[in-house]
């Protein structure tokens, strides 16, 4: 596949390249949600080719976390937004899907946040397991908005979900403007994930990267549920882990 897309590019079609190489992404991660294969080889010669598209999201190393994670904690603005904050790193949620986030979605009782479909990218619910870190933050968000519609209500108008800007914005004012954005948290998450070996299909279907398309109703939502009940804890823990490094190193 890498020979035939750098044949794509020395022929002066490093677009081109770059698009089929999407294109085959999609079909293995059908061929991973249907059994057919285990690893997407697509998803990792981005970086191989010439035309590599450009990080549109700035996002953060595994080696830049502690100390972030060390001055988000020492953010003095609003506690919704600062636990907003932490809850899109802890679930790998596009920022859409986690600001506009109602009370009833939430099942304590089972651990798990069931989000729409109307609110999801692709149009399918997505099922999103929820570590013990995630269920501390939403269990302080319940002191603060439980009796809201919204979780993340706004600070004018609680009926009224927070503004799209309010969590890139607490990441600007801790020192991070144009080193990290809401939307990268993705990336990092998926990063880290992938390096510490967890299924792939497990961390396409976290990020609900599925294609609508291809998949033809044939999957599951819930499908990898146990599994990513797994993984997330693994990564709520690891990310306390890293602020608790920096704040004993510090």
């Amino acid at each position: 596949l890498l020979s035939v897309l750098q044949r794509m590019e020395k022929r002066g079609a490093p677009e081109l390249a770059s698009k089929v190489r999407q294109r085959c992404s999609e079909v293995f991660r059908y061929a991973i949600v249907t059994g057919r294969a285990e690893y997407n080889p697509a998803a990792d010669l981005g970086s191989a080719l010439q035309g590599y598209e450009k990080q549109h999201y700035p996002s953060l190393t595994a080696a830049e976390l502690p100390e972030f994670l060390q001055k988000l904690s020492q953010y003095t603005g609003s506690l919704v937004t600062l636990l907003a904050t932490r809850l899109l790193m802890l679930t790998g949620l596009r920022t859409v899907e986690l600001r506009m986030a109602e009370w009833s979605e939430i099942d304590f009782e089972n651990h798990i946040w069931e989000i729409p479909k109307s609110r999801m990218k692709m149009r399918r619910p997505h099922i999103v397991p929820l570590s013990a870190q995630s269920l501390a933050a939403l269990r302080q968000l319940k002191q603060l908005t439980g009796t809201y519609q919204f979780i993340f209500a706004g600070r004018n108008d609680v009926n009224k979900p927070m503004s799209e800007a309010s969590i890139n914005m607490v990441i600007k004012r801790i020192g991070y403007d144009k080193r990290a954005t809401g939307h990268g948290f993705r990336h990092t998450m998926s990063t880290i994930l992938h390096e510490e070996g967890f299924n792939t299909a497990w961390i396409e279907t976290q990020l609900a990267h599925v294609d609508k398309n291809a998949i033809r109703g044939t999957y599951n939502h819930a499908q990898y549920l146990e599994g990513r009940k797994e993984m997330m804890q693994w990564y709520g823990d690891y990310l306390e882990d890293r602020k608790s490094t920096r704040l004993n190193s510090s």
